[in-house]
């Protein structure tokens, strides 16, 4: 039981994720998560109130790290509005998801999405932030206002479809995303 002190709510939110990854919402379930982490089902409680709360911070921790924090980082780089998109593209494209449940991670949310109202209200906001902070780094870049929103949607659409294509073998979102990157930057110019 030494192990059951040293999780954090971190570790039950990652192994929330790594559920909802590989079953679905109906897959986040204190026991089953338990039994994942090899701990008690009381271990979960210590931190949680209920499987909602847990939810609730699932989404939560999403927000912050898969989008707020990364917008900050990038923001801080201080770099060129084309290198920063570089940068968020290495970022979108990294291994940041693997102990959340892979790249199909972000699938899973957003399927969630379709039959949970606050899943659903947490992923519009996301893909607003996210999409915001493209527009306003491709108009940083020079493109008007309309091309930017243009852009933004193009490559985060990339993103989406990309993830599940690389889940497949049928793409490679490290090389892809970047590639269609410089020719939208490219064909930007033009």
């Amino acid at each position: 039981m030494e192990r059951k002190s040293r999780l954090s709510p971190e570790d039950w939110i990652a192994a929330g994720f790594r559920a909802l990854t590989r079953g679905g919402p109906q897959a986040i379930r204190a026991e089953a998560i338990a039994r994942d982490l090899a701990v008690s089902k009381g271990s979960f409680y210590w931190h949680f109130t209920d499987v909602p709360a847990l939810k609730q911070s699932m989404l939560d921790h999403w927000t912050n790290i898969a989008t707020k924090q990364i917008i900050t980082t990038v923001e801080y780089s201080r770099m060129e509005a084309a290198e920063q998109l570089r940068l968020l593209v290495r970022i979108a494209t990294s291994d940041k998801n693997e102990p959340y449940g892979g790249n199909l991670v972000e699938a899973a949310i957003r399927d969630w999405a379709r039959y949970d109202p606050n899943a659903a209200e947490t992923v519009k906001n996301v893909n607003k932030q996210r999409l915001a902070f493209l527009t306003k780094l491709f108009g940083q870049n020079g493109a008007s206002h309309d091309r930017s929103v243009q852009l933004a949607n193009l490559l985060y659409a990339a993103l989406i479809g990309l993830e599940q294509l690389d889940h497949h073998g049928m793409a490679e979102a490290q090389t892809d995303l970047p590639a269609l990157l410089e020719i939208l930057l490219r064909a930007d110019e033009s």
